[in-house]
């Protein structure tokens, strides 16, 4: 850092004065002094270090004040100016990415100035060596393909994006790494999206190994402080990189960006689960367009705006249409309502029969459940009482050891030994969970080696990583999971998946429900065969559905052309954008009346073209005791719905609001 030195403090001539925001929440601007020798370096968006009290605090310069101001009091001098990489665009960058969200402008700046000056965490890195493919692969004709036409708009220097769409197992990693040489022969950087933390760490090790005397950094959770200060140092020297994570690299400032690849777009991971809900694709699109620079879009199941973005944007479609090991896995769909005989209702005979033949030849098993738990929800017999959880409108889920949780905020009954309401001791355990899963299959294969990977394991990094070694190892015979072994994994050995409830998720009340279900049955059916020639996917349903139609991937397109009719026919993504309004309080009755009060304004200010539904109650209407309405927009026209919003005085109301566009459920 530039530090001050031996500096006057008392003639104000020297100095020029700026006013500054604090980037520790504090809401009243502060006015300093900056010295003669610094001027030059300081302007609307700097970053500098001031003092306050008796500590040093972070700050954003706001304004520059005429240099003959007067004032009453001392005027502090700053400490020193932040080093920030030279990157022309960041500025706009973060005021547009704050209007759209109708956010604080200062929110990006935040980010970046937490990423350097957070606690120190463990860095968890399995040994993923074995993972790792030949350094030197021989492309396909398809790949080639791919590397060439990306590579054109690389040259040309030109924002354009393609969304490549490439089957599982068709080998996207090979073209993303040839994609990264030619960016870094360029003396340039590139980013990698992934949709989790688990993938990023998986993809660093990889990339680490695999690209010899590349610097590779990751930049998420997983993190530690010395490698993002290691990582700004390269930012500031701009030395050529790749910078893996999940949301945290686009609030990078990157003097020296060549290209942003997004891998599994599809995928809702993309979008924040906290206010503001940013979305990483589509700021990672808003700053490639801002630098004149491509961006990738990969996957097995591209996002239907996406695939609509190709007709309507002048996106680019490159696909890979064959494995490139391995063919596809036989596709069975299997009806739980059928009245076969079957030694567990959960597991059909077809299932049981492909399994025991797994367990003879030797190869691995996924099962795929997207229920963590034992039960959903546990019922009284006697008064059909349901335990629920105190602090949110959800039932509590057993878990294997007898506890009653709450997944929403953790809340925990240690036992239920009787009804609260009748008293009864009779109850009912509704539903399936990945617990209760392990549970049945041990009992009927008690020789297998049986593992689970669900929220509960994975959160545990360490642990988690040795699992997908062991798996990978071939000493797991049976991987049941959920959605976290459903994308990105590369597993040779499994030559059986089954998916034992293919439709829980598609009876949601979300208007993407077919997509992101569809999405989720390829994903983890391309798990199965990536390296073998005969491999099946039985796919277990309570009730027959369209979309079990196109699980066989080579079918994706269909379904798009399938569903994009029924969205243009009711005016939903990407026929027309949503603007989502959460309002929420600790007391119901006011958080109804403000979210009414709210809906009239919409309606007496809004367009023609703008649409207000609402405003209802959310789903889980309360989490952690906060009560929440929502109020939609519905509009062709994105910036209409944010100008409206903008026009909303929002410190009228005691209720927080948030505002979210095309929010993924």
């Amino acid at each position: 850092m530039l530090k001050l030195e031996n500096i006057d403090r008392v003639k104000y001539t020297q100095y020029m004065f700026i006013t500054v925001r604090l980037l520790n929440n504090f809401s009243q601007e502060l006015t300093y002094q900056v010295p003669q020798d610094l001027q030059s370096a300081v302007y609307r968006g700097t970053l500098v270090q001031v003092p306050l009290q008796k500590r040093i605090e972070s700050a954003i310069v706001i304004g520059i004040e005429p240099a003959d101001a007067v004032y009453p009091f001392k005027i502090r001098m700053i400490d020193s100016i932040f080093p920030f990489p030279d990157d022309t665009s960041y500025r706009k960058f973060a005021t547009s990415l704050a209007a759209f969200h109708q956010i604080d402008s200062l929110y990006l700046f935040k980010r970046v100035k937490n990423f350097l000056t957070e606690n120190e965490d463990e860095v968890v890195q399995a040994d993923q060596e074995k993972i790792a493919q030949a350094t030197s692969v021989q492309l396909t004709d398809e790949q080639i393909f791919a590397c060439d036409s990306i590579q054109e708009d690389l040259a040309a220097g030109r924002y354009q994006v393609t969304v490549l769409h490439g089957v599982t197992g068709s080998g996207k990693t090979e073209v993303y790494k040839q994609l990264f040489s030619s960016v870094l022969a360029d003396k340039k950087c590139a980013i990698l999206l992934l949709p989790e933390v688990g993938l990023a760490v998986q993809f660093e090790k990889l990339l680490t190994a695999q690209m010899f005397g590349v610097e590779i950094f990751g930049f998420h959770s997983a993190t530690t402080i010395k490698q993002k200060r290691a990582l700004w140092q390269a930012l500031l020297q701009e030395r050529p990189c790749i910078i893996v994570g999940v949301h945290l690299p686009v609030f990078l400032p990157i003097a020296h960006l060549g290209i942003i690849i997004v891998d599994e777009e599809h995928d809702a991971g993309y979008q924040e689960k906290n206010h503001p809900k940013i979305n990483s694709k589509n700021a990672a699109l808003l700053k490639a367009s801002l630098k004149n620079i491509p961006v990738v879009l990969g996957s097995a199941t591209p996002s239907i705006s996406s695939l609509w973005n190709i007709k309507n944007k002048s996106w680019k479609l490159v696909q890979l249409k064959n494995r490139f090991a391995g063919q596809f896995p036989k596709v069975q769909v299997v009806a739980l309502s059928d009245k076969k005989e079957r030694k567990n209702f959960w597991i059909s005979a077809e299932l049981y029969v492909a399994m025991q033949q797994q367990l003879i030849k030797k190869e691995q098993t996924i099962i795929f459940i997207n229920r963590r738990g034992y039960s959903f929800f546990v019922q009284c017999t006697g008064c059909t009482y349901i335990f629920s959880c105190t602090n949110c409108s959800v039932s509590l889920t057993l878990h294997e050891d007898g506890r009653l949780l709450c997944h929403y905020c953790n809340f925990c009954l240690k036992t239920y030994e009787f009804c609260p309401d009748c008293k009864g001791k009779d109850f009912l355990r509704k539903g399936i969970g990945t617990q209760q899963v392990v549970t049945i299959l041990q009992k009927l294969f008690p020789f297998a080696k049986i593992e689970r990977a669900d929220l509960d394991t994975t959160s545990k990094k360490k642990a988690w990583q040795q699992t997908v070694q062991d798996f990978y190892d071939k000493k797991i015979d049976i991987l049941v999971g959920t959605q976290s072994i459903s994308k990105g994994y590369h597993f040779p050995h499994v030559t059986l998946v089954g998916i034992l409830w293919a439709d829980i998720n598609l009876h949601f009340p979300v208007y993407n429900a077919a997509e992101t279900t569809l999405q989720q049955l390829i994903q983890v059916a391309g798990r199965a065969g990536r390296q073998s020639n005969d491999s099946t996917v039985i796919v277990q349903t309570m009730t027959p559905h369209t979309v079990f139609n196109y699980i066989n991937e080579i079918d994706y397109v269909q379904f798009y052309h399938h569903e994009i009719a029924k969205r243009h026919n009711v005016g939903y993504p990407p026929a027309k954008h949503i603007a989502e309004i959460e309002i929420r309080y600790a007391d119901q009755n006011i958080v109804e009346k403000e979210a009414d009060a709210i809906a009239n304004f919409f309606i007496s200010m809004a367009s023609q073209e703008i649409l207000v539904l609402g405003p209802v109650p959310a789903v889980i209407y309360r989490i952690q005791k906060t009560y929440c309405q929502k109020i939609f927009l519905k509009s062709i026209d994105r910036t209409a719905m944010i100008q409206l919003f903008a026009k909303l005085d929002k410190k009228q109301f005691l209720s927080s609001l948030f505002f979210t566009i095309d929010p993924i459920s």
